[in-house]
């Protein structure tokens, strides 16, 4: 069911998480699982991926040589030690209050050649988060292999998460002419195996080109506060068994259906303005 390697309980500074995700919008901490742990994640990523190129809408582009994939829970063997970390439940809990809901488990993959994307945010920010400076959901990130400047690592423009962007395209992507002052600000990111990392989904961001010949696949785990709306997206599915095994108090934060039997996720989540890719 899972590689249990959850450390015990540490008091983590909320308020130094708080300013992170509503300062730069992405916070990270180093180390939280091993080395080991994190290439049994890639493992299962592999096996994911193979399954899911293999039929009608299992993966989607998100660009040349770059392809994202939805898995259930128990595709992957430390889905529990992630969701039960002291440090994601408390950055969870600050952000976005007691109540939270896990709604979405998938990874991306830029290979080899992968280009540049074009600037975007994952979905249009919602008034609550330009009008009211409340963040409703987050994106956590943990990296299958150690990132290296040539392998196409993420870029996120620092707070940015806030600009109402009701003039982007689709409300996702700012015109090409923003470009120049989004990569003036840009930080890339070099996350390696056992890191994880939170972000807004709002804050302005990337995959850059891969020049390597090397694959970088990113394990992504999507949290709303209640009523944010994005488990229209997604479509997370446990069996009764697995389900009943699970903690009460982490049980009690996943959003997902409770089936017979697991059925392939077809991804409902696509981004069309990332098919293309950018120069």
């Amino acid at each position: 069911m899972t590689t249990t390697s959850t450390p015990p309980e540490q008091d983590y500074d909320r308020a130094e998480i708080e300013q992170a995700l509503m300062g730069p919008g992405i916070t990270a901490l180093k180390g939280a699982f091993s080395t080991e742990w994190a290439d049994r994640m890639r493992e299962d990523i592999v096996a994911a991926f193979e399954e899911a190129v293999s039929r009608q809408g299992g993966a989607v582009g998100r660009g040349p040589n770059r392809y994202y994939v939805e898995i259930h829970p128990q595709q992957l063997r430390g889905f529990l030690d992630i969701v039960s970390h002291p440090w994601f439940r408390a950055v969870c809990e600050t952000v976005l209050g007691p109540d939270y809901k896990v709604l979405e488990l998938g990874f991306d993959i830029p290979f080899a050649g992968a280009q540049n994307q074009p600037w975007h945010r994952d979905f249009p920010s919602p008034p609550e988060t330009y009008e009211g400076h409340r963040l409703t959901s987050l994106a956590f990130n943990l990296t299958a292999v150690d990132t290296e400047p040539d392998m196409g690592p993420f870029e996120i423009a620092p707070g940015t998460q806030w600009e109402p962007g009701l003039e982007f395209d689709h409300q996702m992507f700012p015109a090409r002419e923003e470009w120049p002052r989004l990569e003036a600000i840009a930080e890339r990111k070099f996350p390696q195996r056992g890191d994880i990392s939170a972000r807004s989904a709002l804050t302005l961001h990337r995959g850059t080109a891969n020049h390597s010949e090397k694959s970088r696949p990113v394990l992504v785990v999507g949290v709303d506060a209640p009523g944010a709306g994005h488990d229209a997206f997604h479509d997370m599915a446990m069996t009764r068994d697995y389900y009943d095994a699970i903690p009460e108090d982490v049980r009690a934060h996943l959003l997902g259906r409770v089936v017979d039997r697991l059925e392939p996720i077809v991804q409902k989540h696509t981004i069309e303005g990332l098919v293309m890719g950018a120069p």
